[in-house]
């Protein structure tokens, strides 16, 4: 199994198989985390933001699906690669602990631009360091398409308003007892 170097830079995938295989658990990953964050916003009673999180759910199974079909797969190969990025678990999966319970949209559609973002250098490291031709061509044009998404995300965060400063103040924040 390759893994990654101790200082979490990601291993670099040796066949245009192994490249796609962690692609696609990237994008599987991401769909996983973001509906476990909608999960989190309806139980914070913030069904909005669920929504957006789902959306982006979405988006993000929408690249899985992509993946497949281009390389005619019918069922995920197993995870080869576990690709630590820039202290993440992966380059496009969002740590957990980025999402506080009063966020708003805006706040959704920044943490998606980061992921995008990150997702975006993940993929130009890999392609400059690929030492086979079909990974470097393969990870040249999922950085095209993670720049695609980023140019998205920043259009979405037009159309939603920015939260005051003092969105998380809660008057009566929730308490947790034993």
């Amino acid at each position: 199994m390759n893994t990654p170097t101790p200082s979490g830079t990601p291993s670099v995938p040796t066949t245009l198989d192994e490249f796609m295989t962690q692609a696609l658990h990237m994008e599987l990953d991401a769909v996983q985390r973001y509906n476990e964050f909608a999960d989190m916003m309806e139980t914070h009673n913030s069904p909005e933001v669920g929504e957006w999180f789902r959306k982006m759910a979405v988006v993000e199974g929408k690249h899985a699906t992509q993946i497949m079909a281009e390389m005619g797969w019918t069922q995920a190969p197993e995870r080869t690669i576990v690709p630590a990025f820039e202290g993440f678990d992966a380059a496009e999966t969002p740590a957990i602990d980025e999402v506080h319970y009063l966020m708003q949209p805006w706040h959704v559609l920044q943490l998606a631009l980061a992921n995008e973002q990150r997702a975006e250098r993940f993929f130009a490291h890999l392609a400059s360091v690929a030492t086979v031709e079909s990974v470097r061509k393969a990870a040249l044009e999922l950085q095209q398409e993670e720049r695609e998404h980023v140019e998205l995300v920043k259009a979405w965060m037009q159309k939603v308003p920015r939260p005051d400063n003092n969105w998380d103040h809660d008057p009566d924040p929730p308490r947790y007892d034993e």
